[in-house]
């Protein structure tokens, strides 16, 4: 629907936020039905929301968390293989720029220790630079920072800091678009123009493109890396259900 794709181009992300808050009751009932469910909620819908910056890609946004493909792939990915629902002990978890998918449902947990920053999120619970984190070391179990990296010009030291806050035996998961097609990452900070880095950059406030050397830079910094496309384990099935995107890597980082 153009009309999602020109909001997504317009509203600065803080203001969308917000907005979402009172739009998404009535477009989940709007759009209740039985063809495409979410697994975050459990809720089912006769389709999905189109969601991109540029082409929009068609039943990708739910509506009732608004969790996209990604969203839902990492929820799939901690319910069926860690514990992080299940863990006896509690876990001290940070969440960069958190999703609302997540939000309410992480807070909740009686078994986490969750603590959200971001710069400008509304949402978050610390204001905080990703590249000055005002956090210990070693302070943290689980580091979720999903589609972050590829906003910040010094990647190198965002990385640092989410090892340097990363507990020993800690993990984290840390998404970002990416063009499997490339070896290597590709940014050109002389392209200033908004509408020439979306075409270039997929979005008009990324500031790389990264490539299979995204997992190596992550190994550089001190990460154990596992590169896990979970989606092979999901039936056909249930990707279709899901509505989720065939082949999208997880990359899985361990602090040992």
């Amino acid at each position: 629907m153009k009309i999602f794709k020109t909001i997504l181009n317009t509203l600065p992300r803080p203001i969308l936020i917000k907005v979402s808050y009172w739009v998404r009751p009535v477009i989940a009932w709007w759009l209740k039905g039985d063809n495409f469910t979410d697994p975050i909620d459990g809720k089912s819908f006769r389709k999905f929301l189109p969601y991109g910056y540029g082409k929009q890609r068609e039943n990708a946004l739910s509506p009732s968390t608004l969790s996209l493909e990604r969203h839902r792939l990492l929820w799939l990915f901690l319910q069926d293989e860690t514990n992080f629902f299940t863990s006896n002990k509690k876990l001290k978890v940070l969440h960069i720029a958190p999703e609302q998918c997540f939000l309410t449902i992480f807070r909740k947990q009686q078994n986490l220790d969750y603590t959200t920053s971001d710069l400008e999120s509304p949402i978050a619970d610390v204001k905080a630079d990703i590249c000055d984190l005002p956090f210990e070391d070693n302070a943290f179990d689980v580091v979720f920072c999903n589609h972050v990296l590829e906003h910040i010009p010094n990647d190198t030291k965002a990385m640092q800091e989410l090892y340097r806050v990363m507990k020993v035996g800690g993990f984290g998961i840390f998404q970002i678009p990416q063009d499997l097609s490339r070896a290597t990452t590709f940014e050109d900070d002389t392209i200033t123009d908004p509408k020439e880095r979306a075409k270039i950059f997929g979005q008009y406030d990324h500031v790389r493109v990264y490539g299979l050397d995204y997992f190596d830079k992550l190994r550089s910094i001190g990460f154990k890396v596992d590169e896990i496309d979970y989606t092979q384990k999901i039936s056909a099935e249930k990707l279709k259900r899901f509505a989720l995107m065939k082949g999208e890597i997880l990359p899985v980082c361990y602090k040992h």
